[in-house]
């Protein structure tokens, strides 16, 4: 016995937990195939995509025509996930949105698609997790994004503050 009244055993083992592992999900041709629409047909202005039900694979949410980026917005700060128990808490999305603007110096207007992982702080961790794992699979599938935006807050996602970002301040 030790001073301490401890008594060495070397059955006791010490226990190694590891955290769970956090799997990425996969990307749905669909995602693929709305964002071709997008970038070459022209059809969509955005495009909301979202986890599955079950967080095995990234599906599309909502494409839209719709050039009103406060509908676009409202659509992501009201985005909601359910967690295993079935409770519904805000959610995480990624989206794509072809931005346009006018350039301040009068040469021309530009457009530059722009990828936006939401991932609002008052989201469940579980769902902030596997969007975080996901998000380098779907950017990979999509050939052509010209800027990446992590969007935390409803301010994140205010027109000016991204349109300085997308246009790098160049934007009239």
């Amino acid at each position: 016995m030790s001073q301490s009244g401890f008594v060495y055993s070397p059955s006791v083992h010490l226990c190694r937990c590891t955290p769970p592992r956090t799997r990425s999900a996969s990307v749905s041709q669909e995602c693929i195939s709305a964002f071709n629409d997008l970038k070459l047909a022209k059809k969509y202005k955005y495009i909301i995509y979202k986890l599955s039900d079950d967080n095995r694979e990234i599906v599309v949410e909502d494409a839209s025509a719709d050039k009103d980026w406060e509908v676009f917005r409202e659509k992501l700060i009201n985005a909601t996930s359910k967690t295993k128990s079935g409770a519904v808490s805000k959610g995480p999305r990624y989206a794509v949105y072809d931005f346009e603007y006018s350039l301040a110096s009068g040469e021309g207007s530009r457009n530059k698609i722009t990828f936006i992982a939401w991932s609002p702080d008052d989201a469940g961790v579980m769902p902030k997790m596997v969007y975080a794992s996901s998000k380098e699979g779907l950017k990979r599938s999509l050939n052509g994004v010209a800027v990446e935006l992590q969007a935390n807050d409803p301010d994140d996602i205010e027109h000016d503050t991204v349109l300085k970002i997308v246009s790098k301040g160049l934007a009239g």
